[in-house]
């Protein structure tokens, strides 16, 4: 009797169910979770601090929105039309415009405009802060990198508004 070759043990739907199994691993390694694991591992995942402004945004009552998202705690952000994650919500500056007169004795005064509370209109500067990737191209979040001047979108329960990056820190 002759033994059989290795050559003639496997058939073609052995070698396609290999390349089936290796396409499978390669998709586990590459997965976002397992490669978000890998990035908090080596310390390449930092905490990072994003100011997002806001400005003429047009709402009912412009105190009411910013006290519901400070309740809420944590903001879905959106980058170039994909989805980012929730970030924590550590605040929210007001960046309403300021008016400057000076008065006949020289001394000067700053009072709030007017004009944009009586017309309802938002400006803030909302203090976000999560974890992200840090790299030599800068901070990259969700697998977009995050940049000033990158547009953004901040949702949550009662609200959903465009905004612009104006800061970028790592802690």
């Amino acid at each position: 009797m002759s033994r059989p070759t290795l050559l003639k043990q496997f058939t073609p739907i052995d070698g396609i169910a290999a390349i089936v199994a290796l396409i499978a691993l390669g998709g586990v390694l590459w997965s976002p979770k397992l490669s978000h694991s890998l990035a908090r591992a080596t310390g390449l995942m930092r905490p990072v601090q994003v100011s997002v402004d806001v400005r003429n945004v047009p709402t009912a009552e412009p105190n009411a929105l910013i006290e519901a998202a400070l309740a809420q705690g944590s903001t879905s952000i959106v980058i170039r039309n994909q989805p980012a994650g929730s970030l924590k919500l550590k605040g929210i500056e007001d960046l309403r415009s300021k008016l400057v007169a000076v008065q006949p004795d020289g001394s000067v005064v700053i009072a709030t405009d007017p004009n944009l509370a009586a017309n309802s209109i938002l400006d803030a500067r909302f203090i976000l802060e999560g974890d992200g990737t840090v790299s030599k191209a800068g901070v990259v979040l969700a697998g977009t990198k995050l940049k000033i001047g990158t547009p953004v979108e901040l949702e949550g329960s009662t609200y959903r508004i465009n905004g612009t990056v104006s800061g970028v820190s790592v802690q």
